[in-house]
């Protein structure tokens, strides 16, 4: 599909299609599936799918994780009209900070931190990240939002993949994605039917 197409029968998860396959080996990610934001279509149907589990949630913020993160997590804010919080790589905010080490989908050891400024019991924040595989990162941003006393209306992500730490996710807190049923195999097993026929 090119990038720009868009079908007259907009199904949930039509925009899965557009997601590029990896073509640079096993240190990437398996696809990028930014490719669909280049679609304004594809990305507004992406952000009215995430958030149609909470249309009866009360949310006070959106909180999302660098970096990928931060593209749909801004447009979920933005279609809200809610404000955006940064959850961001250690290192990068100039102000004071709660920090959370973790363990990337890579197996690599990280750490994240956010603001201590405007998390506080009483604010309900909705954790937005791109993709969900391992669920060590979103694991870490749920303890951080968490620890200053937030709470954590769900988690939304374009795909929570079955693994230990989607499970985690998917039994302790609400969350959305974009996956339709009969397509959660193929998230699983690493591989879209639709790569078949990419055009690069």
């Amino acid at each position: 599909m090119d990038v720009f197409d868009v079908p007259a029968n907009r199904q949930k998860g039509w925009y899965l299609s557009l997601m590029a396959p990896n073509t640079k080996g096993p240190t990437f990610a398996w696809l990028d599936p930014s490719r669909l934001y280049c679609n304004p279509q594809a990305l507004a149907d992406c952000v009215k799918d995430l958030l149609s589990p909470f249309d009866s949630d009360t949310i006070d913020l959106v909180a999302a994780i660098d970096a990928m993160g931060f593209i749909l997590g801004a447009s979920v804010a933005s279609t809200l009209g809610k404000g955006f919080l940064a959850i961001r790589k250690a290192g990068h905010l100039c102000v004071a900070t709660q920090s959370q080490n973790y363990t990337d989908y890579t197996g690599r050891e990280k750490t994240m931190e956010v603001r201590v400024d405007v998390l506080k019991p009483g604010v309900r924040v909705l954790l937005v990240d791109q993709w969900i595989e391992t669920g060590g990162t979103m694991k870490a941003a749920i303890q951080l939002v968490e620890r200053l006393g937030a709470t954590v209306v769900g988690v939304a992500a374009v795909a929570i993949e079955n693994t230990e730490g989607g499970h985690w996710i998917k039994e302790n807190y609400k969350f959305s994605h974009c996956i339709p049923e009969e397509l959660q195999g193929q998230i699983d097993q690493k591989y879209l039917n639709s790569f078949k026929s990419f055009d690069q």
